[in-house]
């Protein structure tokens, strides 16, 4: 998580590999995975929330990918607060939101089944590297990276629990009457792409927009996104004050 100060309250930004919750005791067990949900996940950010700004405190919510998904679920629970000033998604992927049988949800319904028959837990890393980044991709980067990312696919695993078992539905967005700013890659998957038009059209004052690069872009094409989110926030701003 990352906080900064600007003009009308603090933004945070919540980043892709969001897992400050299991970081505070042991990793879930088997019975307690099956039940894992987005909700655990908000407590940890309001935890970590609570050590970095004061309780009542508003704030720019900004979130990537499973950060994405979380600062969703965030800005819904905090909605009755008037806390979040204003909501940044980019490619948020909050699979649960796609209807059953609809063509992006069967595609990450497919990686999401590779991953769980991989061999090894390399294997199921880079299924889902190469799926956001492109075949191969996984391969090409260093082995320290590599191994990284291998010790990490549990918690991805776990992540897909709780994205797929979300109840939120798109009808369910409609309450998130607050400015926001919905982004995507050019390149990006056709399931994150999906899931940023859909739920740019359910939000009641959102915005679509689309940046170069793919789902990577805050870090491919950083000084594209952080142009269209910068201005975004200001816009906001200056309309709160008007």
């Amino acid at each position: 998580m990352e906080r900064a100060g600007c003009a009308a309250g603090e933004y945070v930004a919540l980043r892709r590999r969001r897992s400050a919750g299991l970081r505070q005791g042991p990793f879930p067990t088997a019975a307690q995975q099956q039940r894992f949900s987005l909700a655990h996940e908000v407590e940890a950010v309001l935890a970590a929330l609570a050590d970095e700004i004061a309780p009542d405190e508003p704030f720019h919510l900004v979130g990537h990918s499973y950060g994405g998904a979380t600062a969703l679920r965030l800005a819904r629970r905090l909605l009755d607060t008037g806390r979040i000033l204003s909501l940044t998604l980019f490619e948020p992927v909050a699979f649960h939101l796609l209807a059953p049988g609809d063509h992006a949800r069967i595609d990450i319904e497919k990686i999401i089944a590779c991953i769980e028959a991989a061999a090894t837990p390399r294997d199921g890393a880079a299924a889902f590297i190469d799926y956001w980044n492109g075949p191969g991709a996984f391969a090409a980067l260093p082995v320290p990276m590599q191994e990284r990312f291998t010790a990490q696919i549990a918690k991805v695993r776990l992540d897909f629990v709780a994205l797929m078992s979300e109840p939120a539905t798109l009808a369910d967005m409609a309450a998130l009457d607050i400015p926001t700013l919905v982004l995507f890659g050019a390149q990006g998957p056709m399931s994150t792409r999906t899931v940023a038009e859909e739920l740019a059209a359910a939000l009641p004052r959102a915005a679509l927009h689309r940046t170069p690069g793919g789902h990577m872009a805050p870090i491919t094409h950083a000084a594209d996104v952080n142009r269209a989110i910068a201005a975004f926030i200001a816009t906001s701003i200056a309309t709160a004050l008007e």
